[in-house]
């Protein structure tokens, strides 16, 4: 079915994408996944074709685009060459962005957009510790008032981008007496004493993504480096939720769309019992199945990309997406794997990478889980 949520800007803005991904990224790959990160050099690149900006104000180097149509177009193109590159780009571009943007001061936005923008400063936020996933208000990391500073102690775990980080958006309780209305929101340069970075962790799926560990020991803050509201920093978050979710969705949706097409090729090329193996009514009914999973899928995530771009999103609707997509995402990935046979469970076969890299859609952005309970409490139960 035709997509109408996209006009010519948009579609030449893809391709604009998809020239770069061509050029910069496709044939470093397998580079990317051995390294365990996107090199500076890529972060470089895109901030110079303007793709780290979109949401950025343009006095501060950025295009403003100022509809999150370009935001989808851009995660859709870069969930088709793996999951890793949109989960990078989009914690930086996609999810600190509007944090900058919309809770920093005069000061704050010089200070740290223009390189945002231009891949000098790389971003990553810090939410998740080791027993605070989806439960956000329990977290412990603790940022304590001292004269005009504020110590901050602590840890993350799981965070994008943590290793090559500039600059960390850190969640941290400074009233904890308040318990969720008593955590604040920090920018965290990386290069203050105190601050230090675990191992790369050794992920099941996307290899390609800087993923670390990251510890705070006494590092010193100031009232400059407060971002947003003193003790309202989980309302911050819960306010950015859903664009974080969305873009999973779309994100989920790309990725296993892609997969599916070239594994309909795949149908249609290898040869089993004298005929392409997509000839069997089994495989048939099946890849028909899959297609129209994901068209009708396709078409409730495109609304909510128009309602996020009305700012209408509901956070129930984000949920529902990102919850909805993480699930025929890793079913389709499953089937698909199937469909290739024993080559399907081989590292070199584009399959088998998708298919690991999709089974944390269904932990991270909020568990599946949790997006139900959300779900289900707005139904009243």
């Amino acid at each position: 079915m035709k997509r109408t949520i996209y006009d010519e800007d948009h579609e030449s803005f893809r391709a604009s994408v998809k020239e770069f991904l061509d050029r910069e990224v496709i044939p470093h790959v397998e580079q990317h996944a051995t390294d365990k990160a996107m090199p500076r050099e890529f972060w470089l690149e895109a901030g110079k074709q303007g793709f780290l900006g979109l949401e950025i104000p343009e006095e501060y180097g950025g295009s403003e685009a100022g509809d999150y149509r370009f935001n989808a177009v851009l995660t859709e193109e870069l969930a088709k060459v793996n999951m890793a590159l949109p989960s990078c780009v989009g914690i930086h571009a996609d999810i600190v962005a509007p944090y900058l943007v919309h809770l920093t001061t005069e000061e704050q936005k010089k200070r740290w957009l223009p390189g945002f923008c231009a891949g000098e400063i790389l971003t990553a936020i810090g939410m998740t510790e080791p027993s605070a996933g989806s439960d956000l208000a329990a977290l412990k990391t603790t940022a304590v008032k001292d004269g005009d500073h504020w110590i901050l102690n602590g840890s993350k775990t799981f965070i994008t981008n943590g290793y090559s980080a500039d600059l960390v958006v850190v969640a941290a309780r400074t009233s904890p007496e308040k318990k969720a209305r008593g955590i604040s929101l920090f920018g965290v340069d990386t290069s203050l004493e105190g601050f230090s970075r675990g191992r790369k962790l050794d992920k099941v799926g996307q290899d390609e993504s800087d993923t670390a560990e990251l510890v705070f020991e006494n590092v010193r803050l100031s009232d400059a480096d407060l971002i947003g509201e003193l003790d309202n920093g989980f309302i911050h978050m819960m306010n950015w939720l859903p664009q974080e979710r969305l873009g999973s969705a779309i994100t989920n949706l790309a990725h296993a769309g892609q997969i599916l097409q070239e594994t309909i090729q795949y149908a249609k090329d290898r040869k089993a019992f004298g005929k392409s193996i997509g000839e069997f009514q089994h495989n048939k009914f099946l890849l028909a199945d899959l297609v129209t999973r994901v068209e009708v899928t396709q078409a409730f995530v495109d609304q909510c990309v128009l309602a996020h771009t009305a700012g209408e999103l509901t956070p129930i609707d984000a949920a529902k997406a990102k919850w909805w997509t993480a699930q025929v995402q890793n079913d389709v990935l499953d089937h698909c794997v199937q469909l290739h046979g024993g080559y399907g469970f081989m590292n070199e076969y584009r399959v088998a990478r998708a298919w690991r890299d999709a089974r944390v859609t269904k932990i991270w952005a909020g568990s599946n889980e949790i997006m139900k309970e959300l779900i289900g409490r707005d139904l009243g139960l």
